[in-house]
């Protein structure tokens, strides 16, 4: 044993361990980080400690995850990965592949049946919480299964469409606007954004349009709109998470329109109002799709000019921040939710406010990942309606 710890097996061994545990305290040790700016995402805090979460596993699954984003010098790792896996000729790194033509792609995990029933009674519950109001589903679909000649071969984009439609199947009382037709159409515009999972103003703008069709309002036309070009220094979420830095900027153009609307923005948590759905002071920063509707907040009160007397819901996620812009004409006021971070009582918002339409956006990534609807309508019944 004493000749053992003599070799230099012994030695690599002792100083592998102690480089471990080094890494280890240091990474307990250092502040944890709230926000990743290169992910553009909020990372994992460290869990708390309960005999329950301990016993069903929670902990253990969280506190995993924890340590994945608070890990030292996370960024430069993912950067080193990504450079390796290039060498190697993979054609994915960290969730996202490597497309064609400059185009990084989020990766698609496909839920179980199970996890689908739950999402369709979700939305279910949700109508069923506003009997007279008129719902409506938007599910965007993701690059990934619109793209399809920018994906890679081995790559299956229309899992999600599949999941999309067993979705669909189940809804009650909803009126489901189905955006992919009119977005595969125009697939060889600049729909989506190369280094980003968002879609573009003009992504949205043709969402906009097959809205109107089945909201019953008129959309606007392109030439209603001055398209302008606000930078060409983008690059998005996808670009920051692969590590993949061989890839043009993307530029990031707004549909102005050409007789401006009047409305006022209140951002209600912050108690701070404004005259833009823009923050233009994001465009010197690296989350320039932020730009739209100063990011995201829990609540947001936006009181038009508008003749009409409607009044919308919106229950989202950062999709509808490029597309409630197009909104302002067809409505007397919209509220905009996202229950990432709403915890009041959304029928309270109903009633209160007395809303006559309710659009649920969502892209079809986050929806069937994301819990938050969920946790906002709380547990449904199955097949309720």
């Amino acid at each position: 044993m004493k000749r053992f710890f003599n070799t230099p097996a012994a030695s690599m061994t002792f100083v592998l361990l102690t480089a471990i545990y080094l890494i280890f305290a240091v990474n307990l040790l250092m502040p944890s980080r709230d926000f990743s700016e290169a992910e553009n995402r909020s990372l994992e805090q460290l869990p708390s400690l309960s005999l329950g979460s301990l016993l069903d596993g929670t902990f253990t699954s969280d506190f995993e995850r924890y340590i994945s984003d608070q890990f030292m010098l996370r960024d430069i790792w993912i950067g080193i990965k990504s450079g390796t896996d290039q060498l190697l000729g993979k054609k994915e790194s960290n969730g996202v592949y490597i497309g064609r033509d400059g185009y990084l792609l989020q990766k698609f995990n496909p839920p179980a049946d199970s996890e689908l029933q739950k999402k369709a009674d979700t939305l279910n519950g949700l109508a069923s919480m506003a009997p007279g109001v008129h719902t409506y589903v938007m599910l965007a679909p993701t690059a990934l299964s619109v793209l399809t000649e920018k994906v890679p071969n081995y790559v299956a984009g229309e899992k999600m469409l599949e999941k999309m439609e067993k979705v669909r199947g189940q809804l009650q009382n909803v009126s489901f606007v189905d955006v992919y037709p009119a977005l595969h159409t125009k697939r060889n515009e600049e729909i989506y954004y190369r280094t980003d999972h968002h879609w573009t103003m003009r992504g949205a703008f043709y969402a906009y349009r097959e809205l109107g069709k089945q909201m019953g309002f008129v959309p606007k036309e392109e030439k209603d709109f001055t398209i302008r070009q606000v930078s060409n220094a983008f690059y998005g979420t996808q670009y920051s998470a692969s590590g993949y830095k061989l890839v043009q900027p993307d530029s990031v153009n707004l549909f102005l329109p050409k007789v401006p609307d009047d409305y006022t923005v209140e951002y209600t948590a912050e108690k701070q109002t404004s005259a833009s759905l823009y923050n233009f002071e994001y465009l010197s920063k690296k989350d320039k799709y932020a730009l739209f509707m100063n990011g995201n907040h829990a609540l947001v009160k936006i009181k038009t000019g508008s003749q009409e007397k409607r009044k919308l819901l919106v229950v989202k996620d950062s999709y509808a921040n490029s597309l409630v812009p197009f909104l302002t004409p067809h409505f007397s006021e919209i509220f905009v939710v996202d229950p990432r971070y709403y915890e009041e009582d959304i029928r309270k918002l109903l009633d209160d406010n007395q809303i006559h339409d309710m659009l649920v956006l969502y892209n079809l990534h986050t929806f069937f990942e994301d819990e938050s609807l969920y946790r906002m309508v709380g547990p449904v019944e199955k097949g309720r309606s």
